[in-house]
């Protein structure tokens, strides 16, 4: 699957379902926090991704997509979903103690960090001078976002740590992603993705968590539907769908709407307030990712191709 092609004109439709996608993952981290009211992070994770898989399977089944991997290519998978589970497992867990909003702004910092990644281990791949100006506005955005310290403990700075480390793995991960596409489908990526990662996070939950269930409310199953039906499911089979016949250059204009939605949500649903430091944050961090959109001919990340959200 090409990530570029010539069929990229959006339709009024297209761009609809486009920046739809994106407003969804955008209110995913308020989704993620609100579960955990509910279960611990890592039971929360394996119901998610456990679903999930249960559900990407019956549409490759029903979809006729093979979900047999090419012959040699078992091990690269499996590193890649080692690099899948401590992504999500430190997301959970910092989870536990930051915010949404902060977590919808430095989860968005993923596209700087593999366009820095990828200047220097994906040929052909450089950072231009707009990109360069798109980095220095997301490293600003970043700085803003930790130094966001209203009403907020030490525990949210770890947390805020751990969110940015979940997102350096995310960044690799994406960079390697690049290289598995070029002989393994989306499809099969994101299935062995949560294929090894479930057990993990199931054998994780009782250790780890405590309690491993702390209630189930109808909130607390609208949040876990919320991130198994839409955000990861629907989300990439449509994202995907949206690739192969636009490319990723058209959607890649829809992608600032991510952390914006992101702020929003938590607002509206969590009532966390929006304190200066995040709107500033927020606008220096979604004006980098459309600097560095102008400057990158084929788009950043390709979100969809082989990705899940957090």
């Amino acid at each position: 699957m090409k990530a570029d092609t010539p069929e990229r004109s959006l339709s009024p439709a297209a761009s609809a379902l486009a920046a739809g996608i994106c407003v969804l993952w955008g209110a995913n981290t308020v989704a993620i926090k609100f579960s955990l009211e509910g279960f611990g992070p890592f039971t929360a994770a394996a119901v998610r991704f456990g679903i999930s898989l249960a559900l990407l399977w019956a549409w490759a089944a029903a979809s006729g997509r093979s979900l047999r991997p090419p012959a040699g290519c078992l091990r690269p998978l499996v590193v890649n979903s080692i690099l899948f589970t401590v992504q999500l497992a430190l997301v959970y867990v910092a989870f536990t103690f930051t915010s949404a909003s902060h977590g919808a702004l430095i989860t968005n910092l993923q596209p700087f960090m593999l366009l820095f990644l990828a200047h220097f281990f994906l040929p052909g791949d450089r950072i231009t001078v707009l990109k360069l100006a798109g980095l220095v506005l997301g490293c600003a955005g970043a700085v803003c976002v930790f130094m966001d310290r209203q009403g907020a403990s030490g525990a949210v700075m770890l947390g805020d740590l751990l969110l940015l480390g979940a997102t350096a793995v995310w960044a690799g991960s994406a960079a390697y992603t690049k290289h598995l596409v070029r002989s393994i489908s989306s499809v099969q990526i994101v299935f062995y993705q949560m294929l090894f990662s479930v057990p993990l996070f199931a054998l994780a939950a009782p250790v780890l968590d405590a309690p491993m269930v702390g209630r189930v409310d109808l909130g607390v199953v609208v949040a876990i539907g919320f991130q198994v039906l839409l955000t990861t499911s629907f989300a990439f089979v449509a994202w995907t769908w949206l690739l192969q016949v636009h490319g990723a250059v058209a959607l890649h204009a829809f992608v600032f709407l991510i952390p914006v939605a992101g702020v929003l949500f938590a607002e509206l649903i969590l009532e966390e307030p929006i304190t200066a430091m995040t709107l500033v944050a927020l606008v220096l961090i979604t004006a980098g990712i459309l600097v560095v959109q102008m400057g990158q001919r084929r788009g950043v990340g390709e979100l969809g191709r082989g990705e899940v959200r957090p």
